[in-house]
């Protein structure tokens, strides 16, 4: 462990650090919790760090120079947070290195150069995090945790030197869709996938239409539906039904006709028995060519699996 001219006790609640460099990561517009702070303890941990755990807010900065108020005689605060820069192992030529997690439920103010260019700022509201590499100054601030003696340091505000850029989750970078005439009026952001029943998309199989049917979908078409057929007259329901053989006496008189027997009517179908007839009927008609007028196999990009190839992902 690192031995430190000054310690946190030593420090003065209220006062303030300004540090500047180049941002090299940060989550400043929401929390890190739940899951992703259980994963990020993990992470640290398994690196040798202690775990945060609680909500916060990061940021890592390289190149990182302390502004001190006055050079010749910098305060405690100063030294404090100068001393507690460090190396990156991974990327030493990054130059001195300096990390914050800061924790609670506040969020860092972040403050953006005025389109005025008379050199004053605005904050920025956009929601959006920003982009590795960009000048920024942190503005750090001494407080004291409740039942603890030592003190502590929260970012306050992430002050940007330059025109601001943002970190796009979608990897394409604005440039080059700038280059072929495609600008957003704001950064865009990406969307999270909502969970979904098993489908056809998603899966790897070919999308098709969908029928709805007594308030019940089906990833299928349904066939045609039949001409209805005739009920049966009396006499063909006759020859069907199983009778017993009539002996006749020479001198008797024919045995009557039996009245006819009524026309069964079909059972009414239960929602588990539609089910099961129409996943039968969409088998059988994946089997015989799943895309409406296409050969068996061949779906809307020529085949199974052939919307990656034509470069359509589905993530699901």
């Amino acid at each position: 462990m690192a031995n430190y001219a000054i310690s946190a006790n030593q420090l003065t609640e209220g006062t303030s650090v300004f540090i500047r460099g180049k941002l090299a990561f940060a989550r400043l517009t929401s929390l890190i919790e739940g899951a992703a702070l259980a994963a990020s303890d993990q992470r640290k941990v398994q690196n040798g760090m202690s775990p945060v755990g609680k909500p916060h807010t990061t940021a890592t900065i390289t190149e990182a120079e302390v502004q001190f108020a006055d050079p010749a005689n910098p305060t405690v605060e100063e030294q404090f947070v100068s001393e507690r820069r460090y190396t990156s192992k991974k990327n030493p030529a990054s130059g001195a290195n300096y990390s914050i997690d800061s924790k609670g439920t506040n969020l860092p103010i972040i403050a953006i150069p005025s389109e005025k260019g008379d050199g004053t700022y605005d904050q920025d509201t956009s929601g959006q995090e920003l982009a590795q590499g960009l000048d920024v100054t942190l503005v750090l601030r001494v407080y004291k945790p409740k039942n603890f003696a030592n003190r502590g340091l929260s970012l306050d505000q992430v002050i940007m030197h330059e025109t601001p850029r943002y970190y796009n989750a979608g990897g394409v970078a604005s440039g080059e869709l700038a280059a072929r005439g495609i600008v957003f009026n704001t950064p865009p952001r990406a969307v999270q996938a909502q969970p979904g029943t098993d489908s056809a998309v998603g899966n790897g199989e070919e999308p098709v239409a969908t029928e709805v049917e007594d308030g019940l979908s089906f990833p299928a078409p349904q066939p045609a539906v039949a001409a209805p057929v005739a009920a049966p007259t009396p006499a063909q329901v006759h020859t069907q039904v199983a009778t017993a053989p009539v002996a006749v006496l020479p001198e008797a008189p024919a045995a009557p006709v039996p009245a006819p027997v009524p026309a069964v009517q079909p059972q009414q179908e239960t929602p588990e028995q539609k089910l099961a007839r129409l996943e039968r009927e969409n088998a059988e008609l994946k089997n015989a060519g799943s895309a409406v007028g296409a050969p068996a196999g061949q779906g809307p990009w020529g085949g199974s699996g052939d919307a990656q190839q034509a470069g359509i992902t589905y993530q699901g």
